[in-house]
């Protein structure tokens, strides 16, 4: 099995207990939405890949508590340390409109409301508040708010983004 239709969604970073759960840090705006029981996932790590099913997911702290099927004790769970945790696409909730999963967003390529190209979008940073787009090009880096006023059409067919650039950029 591949990573492909894949989305990266969580690292684990630990152990918890006795009885094989982990810990994990979730990369999810809403981990219980994406971590759910039943739900299969691939851990890839220097062992290798590895897919499974989670039997159960709680919020521990900042982390996520997760037991998955196979893994019933705490050495089982020690070898998946540092393992990246990826879910299926097609498993992901439904977005409402006008929201994005960052993976569609990074590599297209944003333009003015008057088909001026800028570049594309090469990283987000996540503010609190808003996201930032960080666009390259051959010559600049733009940071480019992701804001309603800003961010005018989204095009994830084709691979576009139209701006009104705030003034100063």
């Amino acid at each position: 099995m591949t990573q492909t239709n894949f989305l990266l969604m969580g690292k684990v970073v630990g152990v918890h207990g006795l009885r094989g759960a982990i810990k994990v840090r979730s990369f999810a705006e809403s981990p219980l939405d994406v971590f759910r029981p039943d739900c299969p996932i691939l851990l890839t790590g220097p062992e290798g890949e590895k897919t499974c099913h989670v039997q159960w997911v709680k919020v521990h702290h900042r982390l996520l508590l997760m037991s998955l099927d196979g893994t019933t004790d705490r050495n089982q769970a020690e070898s998946l340390a540092g393992a990246e945790i990826y879910v299926p696409m097609a498993d992901l909730p439904d977005l409402e409109e006008g929201t994005y999963y960052w993976t569609d967003l990074i590599g297209i390529s944003v333009f003015t409301a008057d088909d001026m190209p800028i570049g594309r979008i090469e990283a987000i940073i996540p503010t609190g508040s808003n996201d930032v787009y960080v666009v390259k090009n051959e010559a600049d880096e733009i940071l480019i708010p992701a804001l309603e006023g800003v961010i005018l059409a989204v095009d994830i067919e084709n691979k576009t983004m139209r701006v009104k650039l705030p003034e100063g950029l």
